[in-house]
């Protein structure tokens, strides 16, 4: 890595605080670290941090909590570390806006391989910028607006609404293809192709957590609509800034 990412690791355990804080150091990387959720939000009140490790059981606020309140306020790229192992304890991670997930125990060499992949794909990393680089600056969308260069959206009454790096990539992808039928596999390919680490699993969790932050009823989607048997479709007009 060209630069010293701040990484911010949220856990209970000081074993795997303490081996994830030399581990990551001797890798170039500078390491804060947290044993619960109120040290975490005393650090990020006074720190910038590129990416945060957070792990999902913890005492007090849970991972799944904080993971949410974070997402709420901020776009900083979040890993969840779980022990549970289960497909549903992953779903709902990702569905409160967590970038990627590792399960418990976990090979740290491992973890360095996903923390390298989610911090290409959040900060400017060369596929996505070329790709960027032929799209608009500004996309008008149903009174939104998205933003490019900054990766700002900004919703009607003019607020911005965090987004994670893959929900970027997923919006401009079908930015990009409006009032066009996008299958799972069209999804896939666009989506990775700007660099996020995807799956076809993933792709309806995906939708749901992009529907729950630009759709006014969620359940009942108006811009992001549902095609049974060919995919998802972007049911608005888009102009270009």
């Amino acid at each position: 890595m060209e630069r010293a990412y701040q990484i911010l690791v949220v856990d209970d355990h000081k074993d795997i605080r303490d081996l994830l804080q030399r581990f990551l150091q001797q890798h170039g990387l500078r390491v804060s670290i947290a044993a619960d959720g109120a040290a975490m939000e005393k650090l990020m009140a006074t720190q910038r941090f590129d990416l945060i490790i957070l792990d999902l059981m913890l005492p007090g606020k849970d991972g799944i909590t904080l993971c949410r309140e974070i997402r709420s306020t901020s776009n900083v790229p979040i890993i969840m570390l779980t022990a549970l192992g289960e497909e549903i304890d992953r779903i709902v991670g990702l569905e409160v806006g967590a970038d990627d997930y590792v399960p418990k125990p976990f090979n740290p060499r491992e973890l360095l391989a996903r923390i390298k992949s989610v911090l290409r794909r959040h900060f400017a990393i060369p596929t996505l910028d070329e790709q960027l680089s032929t799209s608009p600056t500004l996309y008008r969308f149903a009174d939104w607006q998205l933003n490019t260069l900054s990766r700002e959206l900004q919703d009607p009454q003019g607020a911005l609404v965090a987004l994670t790096s893959t929900e970027f990539t997923l919006l401009l992808a079908f930015l990009a293809h409006p009032n066009v039928v996008l299958s799972r596999e069209d999804i896939l390919r666009l989506v990775q192709g700007r660099g996020a680490d995807v799956y076809d699993r993933a792709i309806d969790t995906l939708i749901s957590r992009l529907r729950k932050k630009i759709e006014p009823d969620p359940k009942q989607p108006r811009l992001i609509k549902t095609i049974w048997g060919g995919g998802y479709q972007l049911s608005c007009e888009v102009s270009h800034g």
